[in-house]
C-alpha cells in the first residue's frame, strides 16, 4: 500500500482534487491523507466522501508547537512550516509503514509506485531534485535549493524517523518566504541531507519531478495517446510520472498566467491546457453543488504581479499567459 499526504484549504481544492483523480486513475492500490487548511475545505471534502481518501482537520492535527509559530508566518509558510509535520501526524497515527508527502498542484501519468520501489533495505527517505535546466535563472538556482519539496517519502524505520523530526524541528523554528542564512522555506535543508543521512535516496526515474524548471531539458512527443519523454542531454527515453504545475494563476481578467519559465509550445497544449480545462470543469462543478464555494482570483492586476516576481527572481524575460 502506497501512503501519501498533502495539504490544502479551498483556494487549492480544485488543485487538490485534480491531483487526487489523476491518482486513482493510475494508482489502485493507495491512500491519501488530506490535512484540510480551512473548514470549507473540510467541509465540502467530508461530503465527498471520496474513496481512498482520508480528511483530517486542523483541529485535529495542530501540535501546541505548530499553534505558536501560526500567527508569526503567512498562509504559504505556515503551509511549508506543517509538511512535515503531516508526514509525522500520518506516520504516527495511521497503520502504515511508509508515508509520501506530495505538493497538491501535481498530475499523475502513470503509477508513482516505480518511484517508491527506488527504496531499498539502506534507503527509506526519498527526495527529489529540482534538475533546473539552463533556462532556468540562476537566482532562483540559488535560492529554491538542490531539492524540491514535492514528493518525499520517508518510513517508520527509526533512522528515517530522526531525519523527519529534525526536519520538523527546523521548519518550526525558521521557515519564511525568503532566502536567509543559507535557508528559504521548508526546502533548502534538504540541500545537506545527502552527504549527512545515508539512508537518503535521490530520486533517479527522470519521469518524477517534471516541472517549469526542467521541462527544458526533455523532448516530448504522443505515442498511442500516451506522453512520451526523451532525455536531452543522453538520448534516454522515459515516461513522465507526475508533472509540478508550480505558479499557475487565474487572475480576474479571465487570463491565466502559468510562469516565467520557457515552456515548450507542445508542453503548453498537451500538458498545460488539458490541466488548466480539468481545473475550470471541477471549479464549475464544485460551483454547481456548493453555492459557498467560490474559486480563487489573483485581484492584483498583472503588472504588480511582474513587480513581485522581479523581486523575486531579479530578472523576467517572458511571461505565458493563455486567454480563457
Amino acid at each position: 500500500m502506497l501512503n501519501f499526504c498533502t495539504l490544502f484549504d479551498s483556494n487549492y481544492l480544485s488543485r487538490g482534487l485534480a491531483m487526487y483523480y489523476s491518482l486513482k486513475q493510475h494508482c489502485k492500490n493507495f491512500h491519501l491523507f488530506v490535512f484540510a487548511f480551512n473548514d470549507l475545505s473540510y467541509k465540502i471534502l467530508k461530503d465527498l466522501n471520496l474513496q481512498n481518501l482520508t480528511v483530517i482537520s486542523l483541529k485535529e492535527f495542530e501540535s501546541p508547537d505548530l499553534l505558536k509559530v501560526k500567527p508569526t508566518r503567512t498562509t504559504a509558510e505556515y503551509c511549508w512550516t506543517s509538511t512535515p509535520s503531516t508526514i509525522d501526524f500520518v506516520l504516527n497515527n495511521f497503520n502504515v509503514d511508509n508515508c509520501t508527502y506530495i505538493d497538491a498542484d501535481l498530475i499523475f501519468y502513470q503509477n508513482p509506485e516505480i518511484l517508491i520501489k527506488e527504496l531499498n533495505k539502506d534507503k527509506n527517505i526519498i527526495i527529489t531534485e529540482h534538475r533546473y535546466a539552463k533556462t532556468t535563472n540562476l537566482y532562483e538556482q540559488n535560492r529554491a535549493g538542490r531539492f524540491c519539496v514535492q514528493f518525499v517519502t520517508f518510513t517508520k524505520d527509526e533512522d528515517s524517523k530522526m531525519v523527519l523530526k529534525t526536519w520538523q524541528n527546523q521548519c518550526l523554528d525558521w521557515c519564511f518566504a525568503r532566502y536567509e542564512d543559507g535557508k528559504f522555506g521548508d526546502q533548502k535543508y534538504l540541500d545537506i541531507w545527502p552527504e549527512k543521512y545515508p539512508n537518503v535516496h535521490i530520486m533517479e526515474h527522470l519521469g518524477g519531478g517534471l516541472a517549469p524548471w526542467n521541462v527544458n531539458n526533455y523532448k516530448f512527443n504522443f505515442e498511442n495517446n500516451q506522453l512520451k519523454g526523451i532525455d536531452k542531454k543522453n538520448g534516454t527515453p522515459f515516461n513522465p510520472i507526475f508533472y509540478h504545475f508550480h505558479f499557475v494563476r487565474f487572475y480576474n481578467d479571465n487570463t491565466i498566467d502559468i510562469g516565467w519559465h520557457v515552456i515548450p509550445t507542445l508542453v503548453k497544449n498537451k500538458i498545460y491546457k488539458p490541466f488548466i480545462n480539468e481545473l475550470l470543469q471541477i471549479e464549475s462543478d464544485l460551483k454547481n453543488k456548493y453555492p459557498e464555494y467560490k474559486p480563487y482570483f489573483y485581484k492584483k492586476n498583472l503588472s504588480d504581479i511582474k513587480e513581485i516576481v522581479k523581486h523575486w527572481f531579479k530578472k523576467v524575460t517572458k511571461y505565458n499567459l493563455i486567454k480563457l
